[in-house]
């Protein structure tokens, strides 16, 4: 049997969009877990958010986290979910409106 396609979800490819606008930091979490790792990085760094945090746990998994005025939050529930944080409205594009030009006779 062939397999189906697992479906796009559009609003999560919108926040996908919206977070490649952000400042991303790539860091390693050593012997701590990622999201401590997390946390440590932003206190040293003073990093102000919003900021995409990428922490490599292994060499074949890298964990994503959102950093917001609201605390650390997972990116993919940020990417389902972008409408909810403030920081990230200013970035999103504006919606494109096509004019339409009406022709009278």
């Amino acid at each position: 049997m062939a397999r189906r396609r697992k479906r796009k979800s559009r609003r999560r490819q919108e926040g996908r969009r919206i977070l490649e606008h952000v400042p991303q930091y790539s860091i390693e979490s050593g012997e701590e877990k990622p999201v401590t790792a997390a946390r440590k990085f932003i206190q040293a760094e003073g990093i102000l958010p919003p900021a995409l945090l990428l922490v490599k746990r292994n060499e074949h998994t890298t964990d994503r986290y959102f950093w917001a005025e609201k605390g650390l939050f997972g990116a993919q529930y940020v990417e389902e979910n972008h409408f909810l944080f403030p920081s990230l409205r200013t970035l999103e594009p504006a919606p494109v409106q096509e004019s339409v030009a009406l022709v009278s006779r």
